[in-house]
């Protein structure tokens, strides 16, 4: 019976990407879910900072290659956790990508124990070098598809 039940880390990283669905970024929709002792304490998506305008309504900000205007989702759940007064010592966090460099640099410096992770994006060699220098784990979560064939049969309302 308890092969039926979605395991933690898909079941997170789940909810990272429906977190991701929010995105406002045109050039990748992330998602990211920072976990405590199995509890979701935050979750964020990339997108512009609030009352800012969104790249979905007003194009990408793009500097150097990159959109400016967004706050990536690794930071906006760690802000989260900040404006609340949420400690995030000791806990994971779930991505639906890699995380950037600077990213990395806040997900450590916020002392997150583990990162998990669904797509490689640009896996930067300096934030893996970090990781692995400070003892943090790292995983990459594959998606078994028979429990998102569950909950489409679900929200289909079949049997």
């Amino acid at each position: 019976m308890s092969d039926q039940r979605i395991p933690w880390n898909q079941y997170f990283m789940a909810q990272a990407v429906l977190l991701s669905l929010r995105s406002t970024c045109t050039r990748l929709e992330v998602g990211a879910t920072l976990v405590k002792d199995r509890r979701i304490i935050a979750g964020g998506y990339n997108g512009a900072v609030s009352g800012d305008n969104h790249c979905i309504d007003q194009g990408c900000y793009v500097v150097d290659g990159h959109c400016i205007r967004t706050i990536h989702a690794e930071m906006n759940a760690l802000l989260q956790c900040a404006k609340l007064g949420i400690s995030t010592d000791g806990a994971e966090i779930y991505v639906t990508h890699f995380p950037c460099l600077h990213c990395t640099k806040a997900i450590l410096q916020a002392g997150i124990k583990k990162i998990y992770y669904l797509h490689d994006y640009h896996n930067d060699s300096y934030a893996i070098e970090l990781i692995q220098k400070l003892g943090v784990a790292i995983q990459q979560v594959q998606l078994d598809q028979k429990y998102f064939e569950k909950l489409t049969s679900i929200t289909q309302n079949k049997e």
